[in-house]
């Protein structure tokens, strides 16, 4: 008997982490608007983010669909300014 396989699909997702003043991080996902979780360290936010990225997804799989490629070619570069 042949077995069927799931086809699985990987998608690559820029997520934003903010140390919070008071412990932890924040961590929100730009391209899943509403897609956001939080940690105490940031092994946990990071965690938390998978789980919630995946958990978009299984609710609006159009989301995976609709991805805007341009979110593949993003960055972060931190920027220094001297302001008096």
């Amino acid at each position: 008997m042949k077995k069927s396989r799931k086809k699985v699909r990987v998608f690559q997702y820029n997520a934003v982490f903010q140390e919070e003043s008071d412990g932890g991080f924040s961590v929100w996902v730009p391209a899943l608007p509403g897609c956001c979780s939080q940690g105490d360290n940031f092994e946990e936010a990071l965690a938390n983010i998978k789980e919630a990225i995946e958990l978009c997804l299984e609710c609006e799989p159009d989301l995976a669909d609709d991805r805007d490629e341009a979110g593949d070619r993003q960055f972060l570069v931190p920027i220094s300014i001297s302001y008096a």
